[in-house]
């Protein structure tokens, strides 16, 4: 158990305080408890004695006071340090986790599920932010509060209290075996509810989908499935934790029937006075009240635990190792050499080597699944490379500090996610420090501003999560937007006019122009009439440079490249009927 409050303690890190002092007052809460017994007691010896009188009725009613005053105070105090300390906790390890996966290879969401990382942030850490504090607080809280009362029981009479003793002790030993059978669920229950998170995500994000070839019921079997499967397992830790419950409440019976029999059969053998044994009596009824929560939440804190765990180890996934490099580049001509990658075990780009100079335009075509969105993202840092260099300005881009990195690098990618915020904070994501005037100048360049203005709010307009209130082409142009706000010296463009209409693509295609006057440039593109005019073009085929040149020079040279400009210009040509 030790090992479990451990790992509390370092989760807590940053509340150790609010913690420490919600233990302290929870403590002194008990001592206020036992001051009432004190009351009580005085007040039964002038009763026996026959002294009472309005004096000793007054110090019993003002020790009370104090005892209950002192209750309150120390009541509320646990209460919102321990509340302070989980919510902090918790939103403290949220944006620890937030900060980590910026700092992690985009592997690292290849290999770890979005279901299990999802249910990490939101309903693990929610468990955690309510349980952990509160535990700790149950749990130490009502163990000081019993070892009081046992204390005070051992004062008044050694036997008593060792009875008392013996009861607490017994009440552990099964409370440690009911720790011990929650083990082996708690990490089923994460792994389970992680499961139901994937599906639930995957249900949503695929709605569209799943409607449209009427697959709601189909679908929703493997749903089912998974939230049947966490209520029954969670329905069979609670039946599992029903004998020990029940066994603690026997303990605890047992132990105030003997602490009883005791005191009457003391009383009547001449051994305790009958104040002593009538307050024993009593002690009897309460001595395990600090106890009842502590024991009933022992298979949370063990699920408590195994969140904790989960948390861990997405902090001590490596990062991405970086250099020491925060000068700014003077240089932009990009190299590849030697460069090799895959996934897992299958290879991507096999031995690629080329040179994209300065203020050129380089394009990357070639057939789907050859490689061109992975030579851009290695680039960036996405991934790193598995065997070569990529260099920027003649050094290694692993020697750049990563901010320094992608700070030269505006991206413009196919599939366009944008924020659950206004319009203006989308495109200035990336320069939060623009003004209007230059939010409104970019998306003008991009021909976005029409449809803006003709939202309801304008630029202060909310979107939806993923832009889901936009249609593709108007995601792309604020994408587009906000690269052109950005104004750094490299700039990648995975598609950038896929989702562009007809009518927009010439006007995209000439602020793109203007964009990329004097900056370095990368463009992967299917509609190979945008790159007609590129200053280099490389042909990627099965993860290898199959043809580089302009497009003069390829179509003379026939191959790969002018087969997909003909593929290209034959389906254009196309229509209904032919």
């Amino acid at each position: 158990m030790l090992k479990v409050f451990k790992k509390i303690w370092n989760f807590s890190a940053k509340e150790r305080g609010n913690i420490r002092g919600s233990i302290i007052s929870g403590f002194l809460h008990a001592l206020f408890n036992a001051v009432q017994f004190g009351a009580i007691y005085y007040m039964l010896l002038a009763i026996f004695k026959g002294t009472v009188s309005y004096r000793s009725v007054w110090i019993s009613f003002l020790i009370l006071l104090v005892a209950l005053c002192g209750m309150i105070l120390t009541q509320k105090v646990t209460q919102m340090k321990q509340t302070h300390a989980g919510y902090f906790a918790a939103a403290h390890n949220r944006m620890e986790i937030g900060e980590k996966i910026k700092r992690v290879p985009m592997g690292f969401f290849s290999d770890y599920s979005l279901g299990r990382l999802t249910s990490i942030a939101t309903s693990s850490l929610s468990l955690a932010e309510q349980w952990v504090p509160m535990l700790l607080v149950l749990v130490l809280g009502g163990t000081l509060n019993t070892l009081v009362f046992v204390l005070c029981t051992i004062a008044f009479n050694v036997r008593i209290g060792l009875i008392a003793a013996a009861g607490v002790l017994v009440f552990f030993i099964v409370t440690s075996c009911m720790e011990r059978k929650s083990v082996a669920n708690a990490k089923r229950v994460s792994e389970t509810q992680a499961d139901l998170t994937k599906n639930v995500l995957s249900t949503v994000q695929g709605m569209q989908v799943i409607k449209s070839y009427d697959l709601g019921g189909e679908n929703n079997r493997q749903l089912k499935e998974s939230i049947a499967t966490y209520s029954d397992l969670l329905l069979n830790m609670e039946t599992g934790m029903i004998p020990f419950t029940v066994l603690q409440r026997i303990v605890m019976g047992v132990t105030t029937v003997a602490m009883v029999f005791a005191s009457i059969q003391l009383h009547f053998s001449g051994g305790l006075p009958i104040v002593d044994a009538i307050l024993m009596i009593m002690a009897s009824f309460v001595i395990f009240e600090g106890l009842i929560g502590a024991g009933s939440n022992m298979a949370v804190l063990r699920a408590t635990e195994n969140v904790i765990d989960s948390l861990d180890f997405v902090k001590e996934i490596p990062d991405m190792a970086e250099g020491s490099v925060k000068e700014p580049m003077r240089q932009h001509d990009i190299e590849f050499k030697h460069v090799s990658f895959a996934y897992d075990e299958r290879k991507i780009l096999d031995d690629v080597s080329c040179l994209i100079r300065e203020n050129s335009l380089t394009a990357i075509v070639g057939p789907s699944g050859s490689g061109k969105t992975t030579f851009c993202n290695l680039i960036a840092r996405f991934w790193d490379v598995s065997s070569g260099e990529i260099a920027i300005g003649g050094k290694d881009i692993k020697d750049y500090r990563i901010e320094r990195l992608m700070g030269s690098i505006s991206m413009v990618f196919q599939n366009v996610y944008l924020f659950a915020d206004t319009v203006e904070n989308n495109i200035k994501f990336g320069t939060p420090e623009a003004s209007e005037e230059d939010v409104i100048a970019a998306a003008k360049k991009a021909q976005c501003h029409d449809f803006i203005m003709a939202l309801p709010d304008g630029y202060q307009t909310v979107i939806g999560e993923g832009g889901s209130s936009l249609s593709g082409g108007e995601k792309q142009r604020i994408s587009i937007a906000r690269a052109m706000l950005k104004n750094a010296p490299l700039i990648i463009f995975d598609e950038a006019t896929a989702n562009v209409d007809p009518e927009n693509e010439d006007k995209l295609q000439k602020a793109i122009e203007s964009l990329t006057q004097d900056k370095t440039v990368i463009m992967i593109a299917h509609r190979l009439k945008t790159i007609r005019n590129a200053d280099q073009i490389l042909v990627l085929h099965d993860g290898r440079i199959e043809q580089r040149g302009n497009h003069e020079e390829l179509m003379r040279s026939g191959g790969l490249y002018r087969d997909l400009v003909e593929a290209r210009a034959t389906a254009e040509s196309w229509r209904l009927g032919n």
